[in-house]
């Protein structure tokens, strides 16, 4: 069997007052995946929670993202995440708040066998 990369989804997230890095993270990764519908494992006979999601996420202040609630807003699979520097932190008029975006892509992985995934036998 062999790990293949079969769907890369991108999405954005923002949180618009409250400058919650985690907030924004768990909207960009719904954005990504909400605008799809995976048919790819039917088609291959797999379950579909079989699939191994890999998450990045780019936010400003990657520290404070809490990865479990991250990871839950996937609906299948089993999930890995990895939080970078990134995204926007814009100021709100005032200066007493921001509005802060989050990136997301998410990779999805299916363990083929070797003749589906493009390999020799």
């Amino acid at each position: 069997m062999a790990l293949k990369r079969m769907v890369l989804q991108i999405g954005m997230g923002t949180d618009i007052r409250g400058g919650e890095p985690t907030k924004a993270a768990v909207r960009a990764l719904r954005d990504a995946l909400w605008h799809n519908s995976l048919t790819v494992t039917h088609a291959l006979g797999v379950d579909v929670d079989s699939m191994r999601v890999k998450v990045t996420i780019g936010v400003p202040h990657p520290e404070q993202v809490d990865h479990a609630a991250v990871l839950a807003a996937l609906p299948h699979g089993t999930g890995t995440l990895e939080v970078v520097a990134g995204g926007l932190e814009i100021p709100t008029e005032d200066g007493r708040g921001v509005t802060l975006l989050a990136q997301a892509a998410a990779e999805v992985f299916l363990d083929l066998p070797e003749a589906v995934a493009g390999g020799r036998p």
